[in-house]
């Protein structure tokens, strides 16, 4: 959709964007500093580097594949929320949410966040994007704004609170004080009309994760 935004309107608002500091990692009593870190990573990019078409509005949209490694001891559930913190919006928009994945769990496939109502068998729930549906919203910035960084943060749970059915930005992130044993941090870029510019205001997130 905004693909056909002009590119000079893209540069008009280069400058306005929701900022690293509203992610949800870095929000008081989420993920405090010294909490456990998850290695979370993707077979299909590297951290840092620009996302493969595929994954975005410009190919087939489906979301990537993730993958992690142990989680602490105690951990009751796991939790994922992609966002946006580069888009010209007052907070980060969310490109993917999802809920009580087991902690047995040490995957997401290809395309595994998608719409599945009021959710799995196993507990597991994919919540509501910034577009107010289930499911993946693949990457679609406006051509002259610049790179946007798409920040993939999953969670470990001490214990899962009832959330409605496809939760949102605002309950995901209230259950998660206080209840976080661990967390993972990888981020993928992408733009349009120019190259990627990697990290640089990765900055803002590097003191949480000390």
């Amino acid at each position: 959709m905004l693909e056909h935004i002009p590119q000079w309107v893209g540069a008009l608002f280069k400058n306005v964007r929701a900022g690293h500091a509203k992610l949800t990692i870095v929000q008081d009593e989420v993920a405090a500093p010294g909490v456990d870190m998850l290695d979370l990573s993707s077979p299909s990019f590297a951290n840092g580097a620009r996302l493969p078409e595929r994954f975005t509005a410009d190919g087939v949209g489906v979301s990537p594949p993730l993958v992690w490694g142990a989680v602490p001891e105690g951990t009751s559930s796991l939790a994922l929320i992609v966002e946006d913190p580069d888009a010209p919006t007052p907070n980060p928009l969310v490109h993917a949410v999802v809920w009580n994945l087991p902690p047995s769990e040490r995957r997401l496939a290809e395309g595994a966040i998608s719409s599945d109502g009021v959710g799995g068998p196993d507990g597991r729930d994919v919540g509501r994007n910034s577009y107010f549906v289930e499911g993946w919203l693949p990457p679609d910035p406006p051509s002259g704004h610049g790179s946007h960084d798409y920040v993939f943060q999953l969670f470990a749970l001490s214990d899962t609170p009832d959330l409605e059915a496809s939760p949102g930005r605002s309950s995901f992130a209230e259950a998660l004080r206080g209840r976080v044993l661990a967390a993972g941090l990888l981020v993928g870029t992408y733009s349009r009309g120019e190259p990627a510019s990697g990290t640089e205001n990765m900055g803002a997130l590097r003191p949480a994760q000390t």
